[in-house]
């Protein structure tokens, strides 16, 4: 008798990530850890069509979410929102995974805030037919886990994924460095090298 192999169980982490940091590294170690993914793809957004502020020069996000993500085991950087014309929609990415890997299991890693604004996302009702959605809770508790509701009709297409509790934001992070804080502890060395080197975020 053949035993079929198990699908590839594959995640999605997209944000800004201008700058990435350590809440950022701890979430992508959570959902490879959590959800036993054989890979999770880190997706630097490109035209932000949901952002008021104008993003920093793509070049430098993608080289600072280099240096945040490296060495991280079954993690992998990929660019192709940062390379798309017009807005960048995470619906666009999954149809393009699920195309490229056939069989798959899909997981789309968000944050809660992302989770309760995502009924806003652009088709957003196609997202839970093509992946997993998996919301990073901020604490271990139950509590906490109730503070997004899943939309019904729509609800075993949902997961947890339990975090600890880090209080870290990009747009404190930049208000530091326009204040002219340090910032190593929240970013890393490297990023924080990185940032200083390139004079990023000087102004608020």
């Amino acid at each position: 008798m053949t035993i079929s192999a198990a699908p590839r169980r594959v995640g999605l982490f997209g944000g800004a990530f201008d700058p990435p940091h350590v809440a950022h590294v701890a979430l992508v170690n959570a959902a490879v850890s959590q959800l036993a993914l054989d890979e999770l793809r880190v997706l630097p957004t490109g035209h932000a069509w949901h952002k008021t502020r104008t993003l920093s020069p793509v070049e430098h996000r993608l080289a600072m979410a280099n240096l945040a993500f490296a060495g991280l085991e079954r993690v992998v950087l990929d660019t192709r929102e940062t390379r798309r014309n017009g807005p960048s929609y995470t619906v666009d990415s999954l149809r393009e995974i699920h195309l490229e890997q056939p069989g798959a299991e899909l997981f789309l890693v968000i944050g809660e805030d992302q989770a309760r604004a995502l009924t806003t996302w652009h088709e957003w009702e196609e997202i839970p037919k093509l992946a997993i959605i998996c919301v990073a809770t901020r604490t271990y508790s139950a509590r906490a886990e109730g503070q997004f509701i899943a939309p019904k009709a729509w609800k075993s297409r949902f997961c947890m994924l339990q975090m600890p509790l880090l209080s870290v934001s990009a747009t404190d992070i930049r208000s530091r460095i326009a204040s002219h804080q340090g910032v190593v502890p929240l970013v890393g060395e490297p990023v924080a090298r990185y940032i200083d080197q390139h004079h990023l975020y000087l102004t608020a």
